[in-house]
């Protein structure tokens, strides 16, 4: 699943392209991935609208539209969106095609079929499933040492689904909470009650550190991730631990282990990351 690094990406590329450009037309080829308003209501209301800048906040895209309205996609597992040339053939799995008045398209497609779209006044983003709960952003100011330890010494569960749980930091997934929690020395069975002050700061540095490195590598790329120029990223050749089952560990040399940890594989060093 594209997390925050992947969607900032995304962002960051699409933005310098879209900025004060309008959609011209619509064509909604898998109705289901539009939440609301109905697909008809949808194609209506995005007509004629411009693209006043992208945001994101956790794993969502916001496209803030002219007339009060946003445009939130959230690319799931497998989503991604392209701005491409017109005449460039459709994807397997091309399930929407904006038309901008620059001839140019944007382009959702998603093999599983998980993204969800859907366009809101502004006004009512708190009223929106999922998006109302998200948690702190990591790599803002408002997010500190002080901060994650006052939140940590509340939560008695183990730190791993704790880091993927979006309502208390937005953006983790899997692949990031482990690097953070391999960089941070932190086993990730460990409960968030029992961290050190000293831990904590390391897990907070690394959190920002991980997520910064990420983004400067353009997300990473096990299988579908590509960017809004359709490229793939390259932080998947300076990942530590996630999916290097049996290889060796970077710090000290311990074979990388793989757990279900809270139903997901978890990827962490024994030796370096001990209980």
């Amino acid at each position: 699943m594209p997390e925050l690094p992947e969607v900032e990406t995304v962002k960051r590329t699409l933005q310098p392209k879209l900025t004060g450009l309008k959609f011209i037309d619509v064509q909604i080829l898998l109705p289901k991935i539009i939440r609301t308003p109905d697909p008809d209501e949808f194609k209506e209301k995005i007509t004629g609208k411009k693209i006043l800048k992208i945001n994101r906040r956790g794993k969502y895209l916001l496209f803030n539209l002219n007339d009060g309205l946003n445009l939130v996609i959230h690319l799931r597992m497998t989503g991604s969106l392209v701005i491409c040339r017109s005449d460039e053939p459709l994807s397997k799995y091309t399930h929407l095609v904006m038309v901008l008045e620059n001839g140019f398209h944007l382009r959702f497609a998603d093999m599983r079929q998980f993204g969800r779209i859907w366009l809101v006044p502004a006004t009512s983003m708190d009223n929106l499933a999922g998006y109302k709960n998200l948690g702190i952003e990591p790599l803002e100011a408002i997010f500190t040492i002080s901060y994650l330890k006052k939140e940590l010494k509340r939560r008695h569960v183990r730190i791993k689904p704790l880091l993927l749980d979006q309502t208390f930091i937005a953006g983790l997934g899997n692949i990031y909470t482990d690097e953070v929690l391999h960089r941070a020395k932190i086993n990730p069975e460990r409960l968030a009650t029992t961290l050190s002050p000293r831990e904590i700061a390391h897990l907070y540095h690394a959190i920002r550190d991980v997520l910064q490195e990420g983004i400067e590598n353009r997300g990473t790329t096990v299988r579908d991730f590509i960017d809004g120029n359709g490229r793939p990223g390259s932080y998947q050749e300076l990942l530590r631990v996630y999916n290097r089952e049996g290889k060796p560990c970077c710090h000290c040399g311990h074979h990388i282990v793989r757990k279900k940890i809270g139903g997901r594989s978890s990827y962490f060093c024994p030796a370096c990351q001990k209980v």
